[in-house]
């Protein structure tokens, strides 16, 4: 039987909203009404998939997301810290702009000041990836981050850059992996973190 990989990001945020960047789980930072439908409409989409367990992070918006799209279905979660969203240090709760901007002038391998480089987070997920697939289940319902997410998608289409062609995942949008594409993409991240960026 072919195992499956259910990614989603979580629903839209009260911070996505906003326009606000948010690396650390303790900060509030629910989900918006728009979010929760989202949340449910991406279980009715899985409605008919037999998912034995369903993968979160420390992060409330993704655990509220796969309790709302796994509703009463009596599904076993899990927190896997490793695929945690970026820490951004003290740009928490700023706005996605500053962040951008700060992006723009420093390279992958510079870490947000109090917090972690975009290629430290990168082999953080590469890493989560293997974690999930040495777990015993055949089918999960992985509910994350945009980023760890467009990392995912673009190192298992051997992209040469881990932030295209796909740039913009939608809130809530399924994307399968079967287990030889999840291990490609791990290492494919790995190979792309360990770059120098131009």
């Amino acid at each position: 039987m072919t195992r499956l990989f259910v990614f989603a990001r979580h629903g839209q945020s009260v911070f996505n909203v906003e326009r606000r960047v948010n690396g650390d789980p303790a900060k509030e930072n629910p989900l918006s009404e728009q979010g929760a439908e989202e949340a449910r409409l991406l279980g009715d989409q899985l409605r008919n998939i037999p998912i034995e367990a369903g993968i979160h992070t420390r992060f409330p918006r993704t655990r509220e997301t796969l309790e709302l799209a796994l509703g009463g279905r009596g599904v076993p979660l899990a927190c896997e810290p490793l695929l945690d969203d970026i820490d951004v240090g003290e740009l928490d709760c700023k706005t996605i702009d500053e962040y951008r901007a700060w992006k723009r002038a420093h390279t992958r391998g510079d870490a947000f000041p109090g917090g972690e480089s975009l290629d430290d987070a990168a082999r953080r997920y590469a890493a989560a990836f293997r974690n999930l697939i040495a777990r015993p289940e055949q089918t999960l319902l992985v509910v994350c981050h945009e980023i760890p997410l467009r990392y995912a998608v673009n190192a298992a289409a051997d992209s040469d850059s881990l932030d295209a062609p796909i740039h913009d995942i939608r809130n809530a949008s399924p994307y399968l992996f079967d287990e030889s594409s999840l291990a490609h993409a791990a290492e494919v991240v790995d190979r792309l973190a360990g770059r120098v960026a131009a």
